[in-house]
């Protein structure tokens, strides 16, 4: 599992330069300072995580629960309410920011974010089928999944058969990112590559928990 964690917002993407003036791909980040409210350890609650807020949220439009968990923390309210699961949390505090300089150049990261919902789709956006005959009698059936049963035996159609439905909008992990620049003071992280979700999404930075060879970085 992750040593440390920040959550921030996708802006889009763009490009840099890097010293041997090779074109890079980079997405940038919001990561404003994420405010600790609570903190989660595995002999009360059964796991280590840290529950962070950033932003700003006026109080008149926090629920009555909302507005006790901030103040019994003492932190101000934010936008989003969110939890940063890691391996350990002895080293945080409630209050504790948590700024993009937790983060260097060069370090290999996770990300985490909800993908872009693409609606009901069919079997060859959802699935990447290859479709049917464009001739040869198809008729009308060129992007239709074709048989999805069996006859007499068994006589149903199996769980998890793939077929067209809701596709995306759900989470996705990226793994293995570099860390290309951290502007701590206008608050970005340029990513290398591209990152789920889209603009204004939030997401989840951590540290990679599976790093690649270094002929991969």
């Amino acid at each position: 599992m992750a040593q440390k964690a920040i959550a921030g917002q996708k802006v889009g993407m763009t490009q840099v330069w890097d010293d041997e003036n090779r074109m890079v791909p980079v997405t940038v980040i919001k990561v404003s300072p994420c405010r600790v409210v609570q903190i989660k350890t595995p002999d009360r609650d059964g796991y280590s995580a840290l529950q962070v807020t950033f932003g700003e949220q006026k109080e008149q439009r926090l629920t009555k629960p909302e507005a006790g968990h901030f103040a019994k923390a003492g932190v101000q309210p934010g936008k989003h309410l969110l939890e940063l699961r890691l391996d350990d949390t002895n080293e945080y505090e409630v209050g504790q920011s948590l700024t993009a300089d937790l983060f260097g150049a060069g370090e290999l990261v996770d990300v985490i974010g909800t993908s872009k919902g693409k609606g009901f789709t069919g079997v060859m956006k959802r699935h990447n089928f290859a479709g049917q005959r464009a001739t040869h009698g198809a008729h009308l059936v060129h992007r239709m999944p074709g048989s999805i049963g069996m006859a007499a035996t068994p006589a149903r159609v199996f769980k998890g058969t793939r077929m067209a439905g809701h596709s995306g909008a759900e989470q996705v992990t990226t793994q293995n990112l570099q860390v290309v620049k951290v502007d701590a003071e206008n608050e970005l992280v340029l990513l290398k590559g591209s990152v789920p979700g889209p603009k204004g999404g939030t997401i989840v930075i951590r540290n990679a928990v599976k790093k690649a060879s270094a002929t991969n970085a």
